[in-house]
């Protein structure tokens, strides 16, 4: 059976499309299922500018499916992909434990913005953010203490699910890396573990202040001396409305 999004039968009229082409600037038609086409007038191959492969995130046949498309926009696509599952595979780990799963997309949602502005690497960014604390259940059920253990117990629950995605080994090596020590920086970080620290830390101040009052003096203080990075400073006192006051 062919994929219904592939298949013409189910399409829409913006299914075929114009696009310019890079080189001439000349019109090319496209279709939706082309990754590239050839320009008639200069003979310039291009991608695709309307390619979405959104669904690859939770179709089996991703792999065959991406596996079609020129090796640089691949590499891309497969990056893009592979923290929407990573996302899934979270959702599905926690089942009904709907604080993690909100508290996990927060931070995943402020280290993308973090980390874009930054440009950091964000297939690691986003894998560690949706992963870091997924040792939590795992913590309780071991020591009932999942605060103090579940930095400890993450990895390996963390590499588990990197490889069931095929995700490559230094992405895992350093995903796990982070998602190890998460609350505690030492003297030296990368750059990725710095955007998910600070992410971490908004979406934390957002759960401690969720039933009282927002002291921004407080919230002031932790800004200006806990966070590493300027920017993630910058959209916590956007996120708090600190900038006016």
């Amino acid at each position: 059976m062919k994929c219904p999004g592939q298949d013409s039968r189910y399409w829409k009229q913006s299914a075929i499309f114009d696009a310019k082409c890079p080189n001439c600037g000349k019109t090319v038609e496209f279709f939706k299922d082309d990754t590239t086409r050839k320009c008639p007038h200069c003979s310039h191959r291009f991608v695709n500018p309307g390619m979405d492969f959104g669904c690859a995130a939770y179709c089996p046949f991703a792999e065959q499916c991406i596996g079609t498309l020129p090796e640089e926009v691949a590499v891309k696509q497969q990056a893009d992909f592979l923290k929407d599952r990573v996302a899934l595979e979270m959702k599905q780990y926690f089942k009904s434990d709907f604080k993690r799963i909100g508290h996990a997309t927060r931070v995943a949602r402020y280290a993308e913005r973090i980390g874009k502005k930054l440009g950091a690497n964000m297939a690691v960014v986003l894998c560690a953010a949706y992963l870091h604390d997924i040792g939590l259940h795992e913590a309780q059920q071991k020591y009932n203490n999942a605060d103090q253990y579940h930095e400890a117990e993450g990895p390996m629950i963390a590499k588990s699910i990197l490889l069931k995605l095929n995700a490559k080994t230094a992405l895992i090596d350093e995903v796990c890396d982070i998602i190890a020590h998460h609350h505690h920086p030492k003297t030296e970080e990368s750059l990725s573990f710095k955007v998910v620290y600070d992410a971490d830390l908004i979406a934390n101040i957002e759960d401690n202040f969720k039933d009282q009052a927002i002291d921004h003096a407080k919230i002031e203080n932790i800004i200006a001396n806990r966070f590493l990075t300027e920017i993630g400073k910058a959209e916590a006192r956007e996120r708090f409305s600190l900038n006016n006051n």
